[in-house]
């Protein structure tokens, strides 16, 4: 059994278990309270027994990981409060991402696997345009057209509306106006730098499940400052990653330790504004994901901006301190104390408002899956360098990754967009032939159309049978991954 991973102390070690950590987690607080270096402290722990974690760096001030400590009297004077014997800096093993691919691997999806559910929210589109948009990928899916970038989303919502009589019979209505409305969501994505997001070669999971030569999991950090200036962007593509996460891997129930832990900074921004339709299935994927041997943490400032079908499932919680200036606030510090299980020695609703730097109200699950008695304690330093990289030594972090140079390399193979135009420069080349230039038909002539014919109905089937092998998850996105 993997031994249990110290995180705070009160009048006693605080640990994590291993085999819990799969039961998802939250770390609450105001900010400056201290809620990163909680974050960073349990990534620690978790490489250092070999779990992969992920974690969106949105302050810039992670990439430390990759680097020891020392050197830091704030970080001395807590291991020598806490008498923490043995304790020695060492560095994590660590991989840059970077949607935009400036501060790390570039990490791309393609459209087709993003799905329409999630590229909807991404563009805020309403019932209406979202139908539209489920319309328009089940024709690609039907066609076998592959939406890899934006160009061919674009090429593709063209084309349907351009053959919105073609395609009511069998697929309904084609809005027109539903059909410019995402083609303006997708000018002002481009515009927010999310163009880069899309394209081959799309990130392998794969690659977020490593560990190194020492058995350490490895934590990768995805640069998330630039990515936070568009929020819904942030948001939609950590779900993707996480829908990929539930559809790809296989089921293995409640192993000694987790695959992967997903840290999921700035939580509220995946739950605000977003449809009751959409809520429910991320619920689903939250609750299910677990059997997957994949623990979510959710980080953010106010546990209230959890819904409460996904709070209930976070056994592991990590609350810093709440500021309580007005009745609304009260009312939340309130409700955050009644989140924990009762601790008959402490008041805590009053204990959260009086918290300092690095303190915090902990309760992790036991070993039978029951919530620890909350109790007040101090959070351990952190074993890894508080101070950012410097650029250069984020280069030479990224220079040493085992992937590098492979994403760095980006490929535009022929898809929708090139495929939808050499039909339409033959459409017309066709419609000229049939006009005025075609000899009279021959015996040999109608054979010959015949077998165009076939071969298109052939060609047409084909599409529906690649459609058919194209099933979409609980999330919208291709299940399994790509195909």
């Amino acid at each position: 059994m993997t031994d249990a991973l110290p995180i705070a102390t009160a009048r006693s070690p605080i640990a994590l278990l291993p085999r819990m950590a799969n039961r998802h987690g939250l770390v609450a607080g105001a900010t400056g309270t201290g809620k990163t270096v909680t974050l960073r402290v349990i990534a620690e722990q978790l490489s250092r027994i070999g779990v992969p974690v992920l974690l969106a760096d949105v302050k810039g001030d992670l990439s430390g990981l990759a680097r020891p400590g020392g050197a830091n009297p704030k970080v001395d004077e807590r291991v020598k409060k806490l008498g923490l014997a043995g304790f020695a800096f060492s560095a994590a093993p660590v991989v840059f991402w970077d949607v935009f691919g400036e501060q790390g691997h570039p990490s791309r999806a393609t459209i087709s696997e993003m799905g329409p559910l999630l590229l909807g929210r991404m563009l805020d589109l309403n019932d209406v345009q979202g139908g539209v948009l489920s319309l328009a990928f089940k024709i690609a899916d039907d066609q076998g057209l592959l939406l890899l970038d934006l160009k061919d989303l674009r090429a593709l919502l063209q084309h349907v509306g351009d053959g919105a009589e073609q395609y009511r019979t069998a697929y309904g209505n084609v809005s027109a106006a539903s059909v410019g409305a995402i083609q303006r969501g997708l000018l002002a994505l481009e515009q927010q730098g999310g163009a880069r997001l899309f394209g081959e070669p799309a990130l392998d999971l794969d690659d977020l499940l490593q560990t190194d030569g020492k058995g350490q999991g490895v934590v990768n950090v995805l640069a998330a400052d630039k990515l936070l200036a568009s929020p819904r962007l942030y948001a939609t593509f950590l779900l993707w990653l996480l829908s990929e996460l539930f559809e790809k891997l296989p089921e293995v129930g409640d192993p000694e330790k987790p695959r992967l832990v997903f840290f999921f900074d700035e939580a509220h921004l995946l739950f605000r504004e977003a449809p009751k339709p959409l809520l429910e299935k991320i619920e689903q994927v939250i609750r299910l994901i677990r059997s997957k041997g994949v623990g979510v943490f959710f980080v953010t400032q106010n546990p209230l901006d959890i819904p409460q079908a996904v709070l209930g499932q976070l056994g592991n919680r990590v609350q810093h301190a709440l500021r309580a200036f007005t009745p609304q606030d009260q009312k939340v510090v309130r409700a955050a104390a009644e989140t924990f299980r009762a601790n008959p020695k402490l008041d805590v609703a009053r204990v959260i408002t009086e918290l300092g730097v690095g303190e915090a109200l902990v309760s992790f699950l036991d070993e039978k899956g029951t919530p620890g008695m909350v109790e007040r304690a101090l959070i351990h330093p952190p074993r890894t360098r508080l101070e950012p990289l410097t650029a250069e030594e984020r280069a030479e972090v990224i220079r040493a990754s085992t992937v590098y140079g492979h994403y760095e390399k980006e490929v535009d193979r022929e898809s929708a967009y090139e495929k939808l135009r050499a039909r339409a420069e033959q459409a017309p080349a066709a419609v000229g032939a049939g006009r005025g230039g075609r000899p009279p038909m021959t015996a040999a002539g109608q054979a010959v159309d015949m077998m165009e014919a076939m071969a298109k109905s052939a060609a047409r089937a084909a599409g529906s049978q690649i459609g058919r092998q194209l099933i979409r998850g609980v999330l919208g996105s291709l299940f399994g991954g790509r195909r």
